[in-house]
């Protein structure tokens, strides 16, 4: 695998890990219930992320892959961003799970000039390359982690951006709570500027 390659794998595979990792501890309840006024969820963010990458490795470089319905057909609008409750925690994970094992396949195989075709994108740019996606699924994967992260960090106070790793600064709780006061402060000084100048 070339260099520039597997750097972009990698960061699609931490993408995918801390999506991931944001499930770990709990309840069956706090990884589906919606967090915000669209519904977001944990669980769904990782059912959408699936839905994405099954498409985007799958079917744009010939290799579709075969999964539930709700990933090939007509379904209603957000169907793959939230679990139904037949579907559990594991179907989830696993459908996840080998869906990047698929596209880990398309992307060994191929070289990043390799042309796929996405069908929903406008015509003028629908064939693209294996770079292209790539770049795409990182965003979209890094985008969708960010929005677990804050989810996690509402549910329970948990944070970071790696198991191993949580980059973020060593402070005890009452060092967040603190800092958390400052920004409170900050913010109310600055609106109370605004409103006088206004």
């Amino acid at each position: 695998m070339n260099e520039t390659k597997a750097h972009l794998q990698r960061y699609l595979q931490d993408g995918r890990d801390a999506l991931l990792w944001k499930l770990d501890g709990l309840s069956e309840y706090d990884v589906r219930r919606p967090m915000t006024a669209t519904g977001t969820n944990l669980l769904g963010l990782v059912k959408h992320v699936a839905a994405c990458e099954s498409a985007y490795f799958g079917a744009t470089f010939g290799r579709p892959f075969d999964g539930p319905a709700w990933l090939t057909e007509e379904y209603e609008d957000n169907a793959d961003m939230w679990a139904t409750p037949d579907e559990t925690r594991a179907d989830i994970v696993g459908l996840y799970k080998a869906v990047t094992a698929h596209s880990d396949v398309t992307i060994a195989t191929n070289d990043l000039d390799t042309l796929g075709r996405v069908p929903h994108w406008s015509p003028d740019r629908a064939e693209t390359s294996l770079h292209r996606v790539l770049v795409h699924m990182i965003v979209d994967t890094q985008r969708h982690a960010g929005h677990a992260d804050i989810l996690r960090e509402t549910i329970d106070g948990a944070v970071g951006l790696q198991v191993d790793r949580d980059n973020m600064p060593g402070g005890d709780p009452d060092w967040w709570r603190d800092y958390r006061d400052r920004l409170e402060h900050a913010a109310r000084e600055a609106d109370a500027r605004a409103r006088r100048a206004g």
